[in-house]
């Protein structure tokens, strides 16, 4: 007998923490764009599996490339070298500013990586002092408690007890502010290129080139989170590349892995220097099969002409939206860069994003949300335009239900 959404969504229910709200669908493969749910409905997935599947589902190369690593050694841990990860990293220090790397199995890992290593680092150099983390509004770095401190969203931070000291944020765009706050007693300051979860809010232009300017005349750090702007997401291979702005720290996880749990952070020579022996370290960072996986995806998504696929397809979207708000009222800002977009609810719009995130799941679309009222659209980096169009459809029927 076939099993059905409601029986498998009961038993989850009698056996899973709380802290998730899915939607009461149990999804059980895919294949490129689309995804299908165990009474075979088919969805098209734009929130791939939320910024992570650069590559769709099922893409037979990384398949392919995570099949052979599979059958050679699953795990070794890094009491011991492995090739998958040796390669990754070569191709991570061959394609970015940086020169070291450190693998770890989430972005959120990353992020505390980053915050201990920057650090560490003021520390190496005498100053015991520099340990302030500077973080911005609406940001969201991950849920353990360092990244979680550096998250200037309180609603996540509610009842979990007194954060890490020597946090603090500033509002994004707040060139004075910035000037202001970093100081002799500033580590690093942390910033997503754009804003994911927080609302796709891309800072304005030449505030990323503020923060960098600001961190070398005060000896601080800089930290880019890239972990849902990175790997091709935004058109360029990492989204600080549309600023001509380079970091000393970043943050990746996500998309690097096409499907499976890795995160890296990529340093300066320098700064890396600070993760000595036994400072830091993860029992599976640097799996040798997610690494495999690693290499696939960045030599997949690292050419011209794929990148520039990225962003052509990422316009059309963003084009669509902006014809549904001038056609509808409904959204009255729609923003990002590739294929990492966000659409406004307008104030006046008697719904939430929520309600058009259901609305296009009935009609075989799967959308996300970056809070209330912002609808949030972050799908395989292999949709084409046909894809785009289908969303389009099933956005525009939704939105003119919900109108009334």
């Amino acid at each position: 007998m076939t099993d059905r959404n409601a029986d498998l969504v009961a038993r989850a229910k009698r056996v899973f923490t709380p802290n998730y709200s899915p939607a009461e669908i149990v999804l059980d493969r895919g294949e490129g764009a689309y995804v299908f749910d165990v009474e075979g409905h088919r969805y098209l997935d734009m929130v791939g599996g939320i910024a992570v599947s650069a590559l769709g589902h099922n893409h037979p190369v990384l398949i392919e490339a995570i099949a052979a690593q599979i059958h050679r050694v699953l795990h070794l841990s890094n009491l011991y070298y492995n090739r998958p990860a040796l390669e990754l990293a070569e191709r991570l220090v061959a394609h970015s500013f940086a020169d070291r790397v450190f693998f770890c199995n989430s972005g959120t890992e990353a992020i505390e990586a980053c915050v201990k290593l920057a650090r560490r680092y003021a520390y190496d150099r005498g100053e015991t002092d520099r340990v302030e983390i500077i973080s911005f509004e609406h940001s969201f770095h991950g849920r353990t408690y360092g990244a979680l401190a550096a998250t200037a969203q309180p609603k996540y931070q509610e009842g979990f007890g007194p954060m890490l000291p020597g946090f603090s944020w500033l509002p994004v765009g707040d060139f004075a502010a910035l000037e202001a706050a970093v100081s002799s007693k500033t580590a690093a300051v942390l910033i997503e290129p754009i804003q994911g979860e927080g609302g796709v809010n891309v800072p304005p232009s030449g505030f990323l080139a503020a923060c960098r300017r600001v961190t070398e005349r005060a000896g601080a750090l800089l930290i880019f989170d890239e972990i849902q702007t990175g790997i091709a997401r935004t058109g360029r291979l990492f989204a600080h590349e549309h600023e001509a702005v380079t970091p000393d720290l970043m943050a990746l996880a996500k998309g690097l892995g096409g499907g499976l749990p890795i995160g890296a952070v990529v340093a300066r020579a320098d700064v890396g220097a600070s993760l000595a022996v036994g400072r830091h370290g993860t029992t599976f960072g640097g799996n040798p099969v997610a690494c495999a996986a690693g290499c696939v995806v960045l030599d997949h998504v690292n050419s011209p002409e794929f990148l520039a696929h990225v962003s052509q397809v990422g316009e059309q979207l963003r084009a669509g939206l902006t014809e549904l708000a001038v056609s509808t009222g409904a959204f009255k800002d729609v923003r990002g860069r590739g294929l990492l977009v966000g659409a406004e609810l307008a104030d006046d719009a008697p719904f939430s994003s929520a309600d058009v995130v259901k609305g296009a799941r009935s009609r075989g679309v799967l959308l996300h949300v970056a809070g209330p009222r912002v609808v949030r659209l972050v799908p395989p980096l292999v949709i084409d335009s046909a894809h785009v169009d289908e969303a389009l459809d099933a956005i525009g029927a939704t939105m003119s239900e919900l109108i009334g």
